[in-house]
């Protein structure tokens, strides 16, 4: 009971415990990697509107994109919940800790999953809703139950999850995918094993010890670094298709040409000398890569449809 004249207090335990719930149901959705998925969604929607799209409209699809994904990580969450906690990378998580209860994790990312569905539906467009909820789908079953624990080529394959939220965006603009809408799923498609193999480089131990077939793992350090420039090349030569594809102008093409350069640097370096400091700079560089990249075709179609 409070007191008069003395302050209420605020962290009770079950105030705390409350926090730590959320925090808890927060982390099972990997916001980092939601930032990533948005960091591509939006951009596309300006490529689509050639300007600016509708406020609400990105609103509504950057709610129901972070819920359509939130949904497929924790969903990853309950299903590697026993590898995860063989790998120091993620032995922080929620189930590993003991902070979740798988059922209540499993429960949590279906209704998330409906969630998106039904607002992005109702919000949006079908097309969007059936294109999230397609990734969501083939993200759970394919990717992480199927291929993850089975085969080298699980990330490139799997990835293919990660490259939708730009149809998602394309689509909740234009209610269609056209050809510059595939060519963006193509891009991130090519963007996403070098990306993901960099950082398999430089926790190849924990992989191993949790018994996934890594690239790094089965195929060794020198020839996943020869990989990574190789789809590091396929990816800038997408990138610069995608310009004329999209009528976009000399900004985007100056920008492309640019953040090339430095992807296909940070990759020979990786190659020439692959240890663990230059695998970390090369999975540095294509976060900020592909986020300058998408940030460059986003101001470029507002600029040359004002021209």
């Amino acid at each position: 009971m409070a007191v008069a004249g003395q302050p209420i207090a605020l962290s009770s335990p079950e105030h705390q415990n409350w926090r730590r719930a959320m925090r808890a149901y927060v982390a099972l959705t990997k916001p980092r990697i939601i930032e990533l998925l948005l960091v591509t969604t939006i951009p596309t929607m300006f490529v689509a509107a050639r300007g600016v799209p509708s406020p609400w409209l990105m609103i509504a699809t950057t709610l129901g994109g972070t819920a359509a994904a939130g949904s497929a990580n924790a969903i990853n969450c309950w299903v590697d919940r026993d590898i995860d906690a063989l790998m120091a990378r993620t032995a922080h998580r929620p189930l590993v800790r003991s902070e979740v209860a798988p059922r209540n994790a499993l429960i949590f990312g279906v209704v998330l999953g409906v969630v998106a569905f039904l607002w992005l539906a109702a919000t949006v467009n079908l097309l969007s809703a059936a294109l999230a909820l397609a990734a969501n789908l083939f993200y759970v079953l394919v990717y992480t139950m199927g291929l993850k624990r089975r085969t080298t080529q699980n990330i490139v394959i799997g990835g293919a999850a990660g490259c939708v939220p730009v149809l998602v965006g394309w689509a909740a603009v234009t209610g269609t995918v056209e050809l510059p809408a595939l060519l963006l799923f193509a891009i991130v498609f090519a963007w996403t094993p070098p990306h993901f193999w960099a950082l398999a480089l430089r926790y190849r131990r924990d992989y191993a010890r949790a018994g996934v077939p890594m690239m790094p793992v089965v195929a060794g350090v020198a020839e996943t670094a020869r990989q990574i420039l190789l789809y590091t090349i396929l990816l800038v030569a997408l990138t610069l298709m995608f310009g004329a594809v999209a009528q976009l102008g000399m900004l985007y093409l100056a920008s492309a040409l640019a953040l090339g350069a430095g992807y296909i640097f940070a990759a020979v370096r990786l190659l020439r000398v692959p240890n663990a400091a230059t695998a970390q700079a090369a999975f540095n560089y294509s976060i900020t890569y592909i986020a300058l990249l998408f940030a460059v075709m986003a101001v470029d179609a507002v600029v040359f449809s004002a021209a």
